[in-house]
């Protein structure tokens, strides 16, 4: 399976060209090889509902030239958004399919590589299988534990700070490292934050979709949040007019808190699939539970204050083992600025 290294990673550099654009499907790369072994054509799942990318790999070839199909998911075998692509390898006279992990999802999960064996096609793989689950863990978790992915962003000084005591916040980091934020949002469905961030900072958070945690509505809906993107704001009692963009959600209180987890059941079932929370300690302290991958930003600064405020609070813990802890996945010096990424341990 060796031997097909190098094209598995086309694949991988393919798919992720669609990043921020496909939820709630995956991101997949294809090739098609001749039977000399050379590519002759390449697609990607471009955007949800479009093509997927073995459809726009072999809808520019005619059937017979293609022999080997490499992909980084199992082929779908289900009418969706757009036929099952079983049926186009199977009718483009594909010899062999190398694929790069099994579809997490109950409609294909092996069906997809059975329909193309029946079929006297070849079928290889596993191929570098966990690179193909890490590009798509967003989809994995969907699909394997029907939740929204989480993924928390957090701007600190050396010493954990992200404020003074009195809340003055900007800036901590520099504009390269901020604008490298705002990237990172576009890859998740989503934005969450709290009606503290939203009332100390008044930030417009451009998205699509963003989520206010407002259990007493204290936020101003002449707020710059409130200005672009569908707004869901969960509290405890919801306002009864009506606001074109604005959706309020009533929501379970335990322990004076909103409830995390009605939240999150409530977002995946009205199709969010991912979540870039950017809050304060208190709400980020919250979510440590729920947290797939962690961005942390450290500027080169010591606050040295005991009451200046910290990325995370709230938990009261006497042992160091109880610590949430992550793993170190990769590390980027945005000058002079250090971006360190962790996933769930």
């Amino acid at each position: 399976m060796k031997q097909f290294y190098k094209e598995m990673r086309k694949c991988l550099q393919l798919a992720i060209k669609g990043r921020g654009r496909t939820s709630p499907n995956p991101m997949v790369g294809c090739v098609v090889l001749d039977k000399k072994g050379e590519i002759i054509s390449t697609g990607y799942h471009k955007k949800y509902g479009d093509l997927h990318a073995e459809r726009n790999a072999l809808n520019v070839i005619e059937t017979g030239l293609g022999d080997t199909l490499i992909v980084n998911l199992e082929p779908c075998c289900h009418q969706g958004k757009t036929p099952p692509c079983t049926d186009i390898i199977i009718k483009k006279g594909i010899k062999r399919v190398v694929y790069g992990m099994k579809d997490p999802n109950p409609l294909v999960a092996g069906k997809g590589l059975k329909i193309l064996q029946q079929s006297g096609i070849e079928v290889i793989g596993p191929v570098l299988e966990k690179e193909c689950q890490k590009l798509n863990e967003i989809f994995v978790k969907n699909k394997t534990q029907n939740r929204p992915f989480i993924a928390l962003k957090t701007a600190s000084t050396l010493d954990g700070k992200i404020a003074t005591f009195n809340g003055d916040s900007k800036w901590i980091t520099s504009e390269k490292s901020r604008l490298e934020g705002k990237k990172l949002r576009k890859i998740y469905d989503a934005i969450l934050t709290s009606s503290s961030t939203v009332i100390a900072d008044n930030p417009e958070m451009k998205h699509l979709n963003k989520i206010i945690l407002d259990r007493e509505l204290k936020t101003n809906i002449k707020s710059q949040i409130y200005k672009n993107g569908n707004i869901y704001v969960f509290c405890e009692n919801p306002k009864t007019e009506h606001i074109d963009n604005v959706k309020y959600i009533k929501t379970p209180v335990i322990n004076e808190k909103l409830d995390i987890e009605f939240i999150l059941e409530k977002l995946y079932a009205l199709g969010i699939m991912s979540i870039f929370v950017e809050s304060g300690g208190t709400l980020n302290g919250s979510f440590l539970p729920y947290i797939d991958k962690l961005y942390l930003f450290t500027a080169p600064k010591i606050a040295g204050d005991d009451n200046a405020k910290t990325c995370f609070s709230g938990k009261n813990i006497k042992k160091i083992i109880d610590c949430t802890q992550f793993k170190l996945t990769k590390t980027k010096f945005i000058n002079p600025d250090l971006l360190t990424i962790y996933d769930k341990y």
